[in-house]
């Protein structure tokens, strides 16, 4: 059972929402269940631990749009904020590292930036524009490459996105793009609907 998730976009990371100018991202108001079951995996090293890093994602292809991203991974604040990207936050894009890996059974999740402060273009800036049959690659750290394909593209108002379809559908190998889109509301700091890219291992 998942519990309450919202979405959340501001200017600056202020009382526990994620918020910055441009920044769209998918921000839980608490640690999903899906978190919790991940997060005992990632306290101490182990050799499954080592073996899992070796599969995570480092770069995320997007050939139909000119996507081409280096991944960082994101968890869960305090505040159950989902992370966005940090160490470059324009162009790089977030794995939600306390889901499944992409390419693993689940819905692995990344998300990442519409646009940048001024409104110049970011990473998923020509997210809008992919299509049902396009091809996303994720490129792990031995070098293998994940081949998913787009099978749907989905608009949702903050708070009615599907949040178990997002994240915890297990019924097969899922990866979902997330970013924002519509319409700025300035007295929100947040945009009026969110984009998901629903893709399946190919």
């Amino acid at each position: 059972m998942m519990r309450v998730v919202k979405i959340c976009c501001c200017l600056l990371a202020v009382i526990g929402t994620l918020v910055f100018e441009g920044l769209h991202a998918y921000s839980p108001s608490s640690p999903s269940v899906i978190a919790k079951q991940h997060a005992s995996s990632s306290v101490t090293t182990t050799p499954t631990t080592v073996a899992k890093a070796q599969i995570n994602p480092v770069r995320l292809e997007i050939p139909a749009i000119g996507v081409n991203a280096i991944v960082e991974q994101v968890g869960v604040l305090s505040s159950g904020d989902l992370e966005t990207p940090s160490a470059h936050p324009w162009v790089d894009v977030g794995w939600f590292a306390s889901g499944p890996v992409p390419g693993e059974q689940g819905s692995a999740v990344i998300d990442g930036h519409l646009d940048r402060p001024g409104g110049y273009p970011a990473v998923f800036w020509y997210l809008r524009n992919v299509h049902i049959g396009d091809t996303v690659l994720v490129v792990n750290a031995q070098g293998v490459t994940k081949h998913f394909r787009v099978t749907n593209i989905a608009f949702y108002q903050p708070q009615a996105a599907p949040l178990q379809e997002i994240f915890g559908n297990d019924s097969g190998t899922y990866l979902n793009l997330i970013t924002c889109a519509g319409d700025w509301i300035p007295s929100q700091h947040q945009t009026t609907l969110r984009q998901v890219v629903y893709t399946v291992l190919s």
